[in-house]
């Protein structure tokens, strides 16, 4: 879903791109790097959480390295976005409120939203 709506609002990508590493160490691999027509630089990571599990517990970490490529890079990417998929998520209105901004900084860049309002600006051109 997110690639075709990607293309459809004329963004160009990238997949499974290395963008730097993590904090901590290790590669930071990004699951798509978009860039619209005005050659901004978008980052994407994709979580999908089908049944309650781990993967909610690493938004936090997710964010912070996110908002560390966005803020820190030089310039190289203009924003990101998060994108949560699958109804097994119990902190998933938690994250898609803005909430968990509070007790983060530097992570204005960084946009948490559902698979579904990522489709609809992705096809509208409005990331």
């Amino acid at each position: 879903m997110v690639l075709p709506a990607l293309k459809r609002g004329g963004y160009d990508y990238q997949t499974q791109v290395r963008i730097g590493d993590r904090l901590g160490g290790g590669k930071h691999i990004i699951d798509v790097l978009a860039v619209d027509p005005g050659g901004r630089r978008i980052l994407v990571s994709v979580k999908w959480q089908q049944t309650s599990g781990t993967a909610e517990q690493k938004v936090p970490f997710e964010v912070i390295c996110l908002a560390e490529a966005v803020n820190g890079d030089r310039g190289r990417f203009d924003l990101a976005y998060l994108v949560l998929g699958g109804n097994g998520w119990k902190l998933r209105d938690f994250y898609l409120s803005g909430a968990l901004a509070r007790h983060l900084r530097n992570t204005q860049r960084v946009h948490i939203v559902s698979l579904e309002d990522f489709v609809a600006l992705a096809n509208k051109s409005r990331l």
